[in-house]
């Protein structure tokens, strides 16, 4: 295959990964610390950046072409992000959330006003980032996507709360997009170009038993399949052509557990047909995800990043058979509009799933083996 097919100047790469890394002991101490009184907001930032300038080197002697802050001053892949727009307020729920084996800490984010983007602590993590990184990669910032915040914000009594400010949807669903779109510019504007939209909606959709509930409780799947391409596709419209936006599609990923199961056929038409993102980061770490074939429906020139390695457990996957299921996704995909990746980050949440930094590593290492070995 040519270099002009295997080496790719933008978002996604050939080997990749989802985002957030495991957190070593000093960041881990350091939260601690802070969350005692022990240490200082000023304090806790320093142990901060300088856990992300080493995350940073050690992405880049992996060979990552898209490096991330790891989302080491975050506690979630999506409440921080939440929390950082005006109209929302951090709260506690009676119940985390249910995974297969574990229930999450009970936190939540829920409308308190009127939502707006008027300055964002994501920014500031993002512009020191890009000093850190300077021109060696490409600066990746991962938040949640609409859809995602939207299902927060209805999830069990927050939609009391919603209701109450915002009774006439639509205004919610122009309020939330429009914070999105003004957060995005300004995170342009400080330099990013490959914004991955991070979305658990749509694999709930895709297990059955939450389909039933959604099914009942939404007026039906096929709406709020409409409601969440409408809130996402209307987030990202109208962004520079320079701007490379993607999504990553979770199963879940809490301490090595998994909330929902079930192949991306009942979403495949919406999501891969219609959302307008340039490329998706796909779990097919094990048999929950269904097969290939609903990547038929990928439109145009998008690109799939086929998560076949998992970032859940320590033990490495044989080669040979990572590089015969891309064969089998090219029947559906074309081998040069295919990457791989892990399934999904190391640490969607602080407690990280269960493997050490080395085994980490290790993953990522195995990632590049077989993409080089794929594609040259």
């Amino acid at each position: 295959m040519s270099n002009t097919l295997t080496q790719r100047k933008h978002a996604p790469f050939r080997y990749d990964i989802v985002g957030s890394f495991l957190r070593p002991q000093a960041l881990k101490s350091a939260r601690e610390a802070f969350a005692k009184n022990e240490i200082s907001a000023a304090q806790l930032t320093e142990v901060e950046d300088a856990c992300i300038r080493n995350l940073v080197e050690k992405q880049l002697e992996a060979g990552l072409k898209s490096v991330t802050d790891g989302e080491f001053r975050r506690s979630y892949w999506h409440l921080d992000f939440m929390w950082g727009f005006d109209g929302i307020e951090h709260n506690t729920m009676d119940q985390g959330y249910i995974f297969h084996d574990e229930e999450t800490r009970p936190d939540s984010a829920r409308v308190c006003g009127k939502i707006k983007f008027t300055a964002h602590p994501f920014i500031h993590h993002f512009k020191f980032l890009k000093e850190v990184v300077g021109n060696r990669a490409l600066v990746r910032q991962t938040i949640p996507a609409p859809s995602q915040f939207f299902a927060e914000l209805v999830r069990a009594d927050n939609e009391e709360h919603l209701n109450r400010i915002y009774p006439n949807r639509e205004e919610l669903y122009a309020d939330l997009t429009q914070a999105y779109h003004d957060f995005i510019l300004a995170l342009y504007n400080e330099g990013c170009r490959h914004l991955q939209l991070d979305d658990c909606t749509w694999g709930m959709l895709c297990d059955s038993n939450f389909a039933k509930y959604f099914a009942d409780a939404a007026g039906g799947l096929e709406q709020l399949q409409k409601l969440y391409l409408k809130l996402n596709n209307e987030a990202i419209a109208d962004l520079p052509a320079d701007l490379v936006v993607t999504t990553h599609v979770c199963r879940g990923n809490y301490h090595s557990t998994w909330a929902s199961s079930g192949g991306y056929e009942p979403v495949s038409k919406t999501l891969f047909g219609k959302e307008n993102v340039h490329g998706y980061y796909l779990e097919f770490d094990d048999d929950r995800s269904g097969d290939f074939r609903p990547l038929k429906e990928v439109s145009e020139e998008k690109l799939v990043v086929l998560g076949l390695i998992t970032s859940k457990y320590p033990t490495p996957e044989d080669k040979s058979t990572i590089i015969a299921r891309i064969k089998e996704a090219s029947q559906y995909v074309p081998l040069e509009r295919l990457c791989l990746s892990t399934q999904c980050g190391f640490a969607s949440t602080e407690e990280g799933n269960i493997l050490t930094e080395e085994e980490q590593w290790k993953k990522i290492n195995l990632v590049r083996e077989i993409a080089e070995e794929v594609w040259g």
